[in-house]
Parts: C-alpha cells; structure tokens; sequence
C-alpha cells in the first residue's frame, strides 16, 4: 500500500517534545535549501554532504562549496553542521558496473540512491544521530517511494531510524527554486554521473 510520507513527516514533527537530531544526505544545496529551511526548525541538523556518483571532481567540489556557503548564509531556528564525505568515484562506477546503459530513473539510478543512503545509514549510526534522511525526494525525476523504500530497508540493516520523505509536497520544490534565486545558487541540470551528463 502506498504511503503519505510527508504525512507520517508532519505527524512525527507534531508529537516532537524534544529537538533530535537529524542527519540529511544532501545532494546538492538547491535541492537542501527548502529542507534545511523547513527541518531546521525542528532538529538538530547534519548535513552529509557524499556523492560519489559527481564524477568529475571540479563538479563535485563546485557543488560541495555551494552547499558550504548556503548553510553558513541561511537563518536557522537550530544548528546545522557539515559532514563531507569520502569522495571516491570509483566505488560509484563498481556499483553501477553492469548498468551503464539503463534508462535514467531505472536499475542504475536505484543502485545510486542505496550507496548514498547506505553511507548516510553508517554516519548516522557513528554520531548517534535519531534519524537520516536524504534530499533526493525533492526532485520530480526522482521517485519517492523508491527512495524511501531503499532508506528504511537500510535503516534496518544498521539499527538506525529512517525518516520517509516527500519533500516535492507542501511546494517544496517551487520553494527551492526561490531559495535557489535568493542565495544565487549554482543549480546544475543533471545528477552528476557520467550516464547523465549525456
């Protein structure tokens, strides 16, 4: 049965008595800018910044210091930290090996999503964060619920808590691209694999 994400999110929210903290796998900061503005009034927040599929390393970097400048310049209720990641492309090109020629949003992408989330799982464990979650579901070439199957499947691998999202609901991709506007943010227009680059 399909599940409201975004509703268990809000439900979750409302019945907080405390501030957790949350780890965020974050792509890239126009797709953070709306979830670090929305969650950052709730949760104590790390950003995992690891993306290993940005194969070209002047990208990844460019990208990793547009997500550095955006948590420094946004307001927020409660702290939000930095974590970067290894970057290491060749684990990302072994995952994928096999899958070079699936269509955008199939087999290849899903393998993408359970590395980065499977990275996510192993630091939210190691900081003892209460939850993870990731910025992909922002995205509307992005599938949610296989994404949010993906994070709980993992979740339960390591004994760590997933937090199933939808972060297209509620606007909030519209609302990104105004943060995108606001904070001049480098908006790419493509994942950052190889495969998408073409």
């Amino acid at each position: 049965m399909k599940t409201n994400a975004q509703k268990e999110m809000d439900n979750l929210i409302e019945n907080l008595d405390t501030v957790p903290t949350l780890l965020i796998h974050a792509c890239c900061a126009p797709c953070s800018s709306y979830v670090i503005e929305y969650l950052s009034n709730y949760f104590h927040i790390n950003i995992l910044y690891y993306n290993p599929n940005i194969t070209n390393p002047e990208e990844y970097n460019y990208r990793l210091s547009e997500e550095e400048r955006l948590i420094n310049e946004m307001p927020v209720k409660y702290p939000v930290k930095l974590i970067k990641g290894e970057y290491n492309p060749d684990c990302y090109l072994d995952a994928v090996k096999g899958l070079e020629s699936e269509p955008e949003g199939g087999k290849r992408c899903l393998k993408c999503f359970e590395l980065r989330l499977r990275e996510a799982a192993k630091k939210c464990r190691e900081i003892g964060a209460d939850y993870f979650l990731t910025t992909l579901t922002i995205s509307p070439l992005k599938n949610a619920e296989n994404i949010n199957e993906i994070g709980e499947k993992i979740a339960s691998e390591y004994g760590v808590k997933y937090l199933p999202s939808d972060f297209k609901k509620k606007n909030g991709y519209k609302r990104s691209i105004e943060l995108s506007r606001e904070y001049d943010l480098y908006r790419q227009n493509y994942c950052g694999c190889v495969f998408s680059r073409k």
